[in-house]
């Protein structure tokens, strides 16, 4: 009688561990999804706020750069010694 729960009490706890190892999966799976769309917004976030798309001006307050352009981007100055 002893085998027989023994071999009942090691069914059990073989399923036990399936379930545990499929709820771990799907964990890691959503974990790895959740990083992913926060990369995401954070790169977005980033590209935004760089300058790039007139997130922050440099300049006057009428926008334009030395060079005339609108102050997106980056500025390209003038040196201060002569070239030659």
């Amino acid at each position: 009688m002893g085998a027989v729960v023994s071999c009942v009490q090691s069914i059990f706890r073989t399923i036990g561990s399936v379930i545990m190892a499929i709820v771990t999966g799907v964990g890691n799976i959503l974990h790895a999804i959740i990083s992913g769309i926060v990369s995401f917004f954070g790169i977005i976030v980033g590209f935004l706020t760089c300058g790039y798309c007139g997130g922050r001006r440099h300049g006057t307050t009428t926008g334009t750069t030395t060079t005339g352009r609108r102050g997106f981007g980056r500025r390209s100055h003038a040196t201060t010694t002569s070239r030659i």
